[in-house]
């Protein structure tokens, strides 16, 4: 399908970036998302890499440009390596990623690299030995840390995603702004979302990040350009600094003006925002392996994409955790 065909929806914005969920499951237990742990409350029949295959090719001829791959946990899945290099060999496909808590990052990252990954998105809340445990449930962080240190060798693109969140706020940007002097990847600081099952913790957590950026920008730091497959972060960057800071703030006035991914869900189902009311089941089509058809389902959900995800009203859709789509 010819490029023209490409996902716009009526607001006039273009869709070249798919994160895709290859399951739900998650063996972290972080205090903002699953602090009971994995509850298996659906079910676990998710999509194959021949499912995989069929969705992606769609996609990637309807002008998407960059699959993310993510989770729950994407590395608990066995054929992950398979994932990864069939989206990679996906003609049109210039980009994969994965977001990770980075569990099985040391052991598996060289495979993973081989097999396609382009780019690495990494889950390190805190830089504390301590307070990364009490956060996720699990201790190790220095694990975590060689890791990432075996990927910037390979010559990933890495970022670190640390939630924000109050009682850790003060000592976490102490801690990471020290890291990032010699430290050459992207820190982007996420604002605590609101979901289902976090409405309480959510109230009592929740840090703004404007205050962040206007620290940033009295320090000399310069805002950047953002690239037309990039995700939502405000990237900064400090010729002091060998890394850079990247600000995801959803409650942001106009933070869904610049849109630019869907996401699928590990069952099948589009989801059109991480706060849709409800996944649209792409199944049947995609088990069909009819690419032609399942792109013109696509174009015909797309129109019912919303101009806004409503989080500043209280709004949370079908969201219950963020485990669900990978965030």
């Amino acid at each position: 399908m010819q490029e023209n065909n490409a996902l716009i929806d009526r607001y006039g914005r273009r869709f070249r970036y798919l994160r895709l969920s290859i399951t739900d499951v998650c063996n972290f237990k972080c205090s903002y998302c699953l602090p009971d742990g994995y509850q298996c409350d659906s079910e676990r029949d998710f999509l194959r890499p021949t499912d995989i295959a069929t969705l992606v090719s769609a996609f990637a001829g309807l002008g998407t440009r960059k699959v993310r791959i993510t989770g729950g946990e994407p590395s608990l899945r066995k054929d992950l390596p398979e994932i990864i290099e069939l989206c990679a060999q996906t003609p049109g496909i210039e980009q994969v990623a994965m977001t990770t808590n980075g569990f099985k990052l040391k052991q598996q990252v060289a495979r993973w690299q081989q097999a396609g990954l382009t780019k690495l998105n990494l889950s390190i809340d805190s830089l504390d030995p301590r307070q990364f445990n009490a956060i996720t449930g699990h201790n190790s962080l220095q694990d975590i840390l060689a890791g990432l240190e075996d990927a910037l060798a390979l010559g990933l693109e890495v970022k670190v995603n640390a939630v924000l969140l109050k009682p850790y706020s003060e000592g976490q940007m102490h801690s990471f702004m020290a890291w990032l002097k010699s430290m050459p990847v992207t820190l982007r600081f996420i604002e605590l979302m609101q979901t289902g099952d976090n409405q309480l913790y959510f109230k009592h957590n929740h840090l703004s990040g404007q205050p962040i950026k206007q620290q940033l920008l009295e320090q000399g730091w310069v805002q950047l350009l953002r690239d037309n497959t990039a995700g939502p972060a405000q990237e900064f960057s400090h010729p002091d600094y060998a890394g850079r800071i990247g600000l995801i703030m959803p409650y942001s006035k106009d933070f869904c003006s610049s849109c630019n991914r869907l996401r699928v869900s590990a069952l099948g189902k589009l989801h059109l925002c991480l706060f849709a009311e409800q996944g649209l089941d792409l199944r049947a089509l995609i088990q069909q392996g009819d690419v032609a058809a399942l792109q013109q389902q696509l174009m015909d959900l797309l129109g019912h994409k919303e101009a806004s995800h409503w989080l500043d009203q209280g709004y949370t859709g079908a969201t219950r955790h963020l485990a669900m789509l990978g965030g």
